[in-house]
């Protein structure tokens, strides 16, 4: 039974058993995180409203691939040029 969850803005569609990096979340490694989902998709229907409870695994946290920024104005002799690793955390979807 997939259900919906908004965590930090976004929104993922899992079911029990998924794992998932999501944005970085200050829960340590190991502890369980609770959540209500937007909505849940049974076999015919679709229930949309807070109705039961997602939990979540935390497994680790880590840093996602480097993203390069680079900004140039032409000739005028400007270039600049900056990486940026964004913090994850990867979770596992433990019940719905």
């Amino acid at each position: 039974m997939p259900a919906l969850i908004e965590i930090s803005d976004k929104q993922f569609l899992v079911n029990a058993g998924d794992k998932l990096f999501i944005p970085h979340q200050s829960a340590e490694v190991g502890n369980v995180i609770d959540l209500e989902p937007l909505a849940q998709i049974d076999q015919d229907k679709t229930s949309i409203g807070p109705s039961g409870k997602v939990q979540l695994k935390v497994l680790e946290h880590l840093k996602d691939e480097k993203v390069i920024v680079f900004k140039k104005k032409r000739r005028k002799r400007y270039q600049k040029r900056n990486g940026h690793r964004q913090l994850m955390t990867q979770v596992e979807v433990l019940s719905i």
